[in-house]
């Protein structure tokens, strides 16, 4: 006798469910954020911060130099104009549409870049309008004391260092020239001092670096000692492709 079949035999099983994508919504964010923010105050962003600072403050006595000669070059403005505006929706256009194409194309490491993305623009506004607050600095233009650091340089460079770090620099050379032109743009647009601009690129840096932290190796830089003194050694970033 035929053995009969079961009833998992007649009935069409359904395949299994597809993986949860690493981030899935408002909860994913807000977990992804305090993550980041503890994770700020890191050898690695000391490094960045420490260096950058030191380059704004380099730059600081020319300050009032390249203002004036930006401000009588008519060219430049006209040049830079764009900047303004692509300064203030680029980025978040673009994190917000590849977090959006993701989610809605069942793209799993589509949806995780675009979390990434707004995770660093958020994690630079914050630190830019902390920074804001507290130095307090006046703008060329005289319109309030906002002027440190550079918000559009910091957004920018948020999002140019998180796809960076995701796609190598291969992918991210446009995103980091069109930041450099928006961080350029607020000179001759009398909003920022050059060391306002500087500055503000680290910022955006510190900040996609630190939101995409697990995509690469935290601390390129390590210092070991040795007999009669101390080894500096640079371990390039292994990247996490696709």
């Amino acid at each position: 006798m035929e053995p009969q079949p079961t009833s998992d035999d007649q009935i069409p099983q359904p395949d299994a469910a597809p993986p949860t994508p690493r981030h899935t919504g408002i909860a994913a964010l807000l977990k992804g954020l305090g993550r980041d923010f503890k994770q700020l105050p890191s050898r690695e962003n000391v490094f960045w911060a420490s260096g950058g600072g030191a380059v704004a403050l380099a730059v600081h006595p020319a300050d009032a130099y390249v203002q004036r000669h930006m401000l009588g070059n008519r060219l430049a403005s006209d040049i830079f104009k764009p900047g303004q505006i692509i300064g203030i929706v680029g980025p978040w256009a673009a994190s917000t549409v590849t977090y959006a194409w993701g989610r809605i194309a069942d793209k799993p490491k589509v949806s995780h870049v675009g979390m990434d993305l707004l995770q660093s623009e958020i994690v630079a506004a914050a630190l830019t309008g902390g920074l804001k607050f507290a130095t307090g600095r006046e703008r060329p233009d005289g319109s309030g004391a906002t002027s440190f650091p550079s918000g559009h340089a910091s957004g920018t460079f948020a999002f140019a260092t998180a796809l960076e770090r995701h796609l190598g620099w291969r992918y991210s050379v446009p995103a980091y020239t069109v930041a450099s032109y928006v961080a350029a743009s607020r000179l001759p647009a009398n909003r920022h001092w050059l060391s306002d601009v500087v500055f503000g690129a680290v910022v955006g840096i510190v900040s996609g670096r630190t939101v995409t932290s697990r995509e690469a190796q935290p601390y390129p830089v390590s210092v070991a000692p040795t007999a009669g003194g101390l080894v500096i050694s640079w371990s390039p970033a292994r990247f996490n492709r696709w």
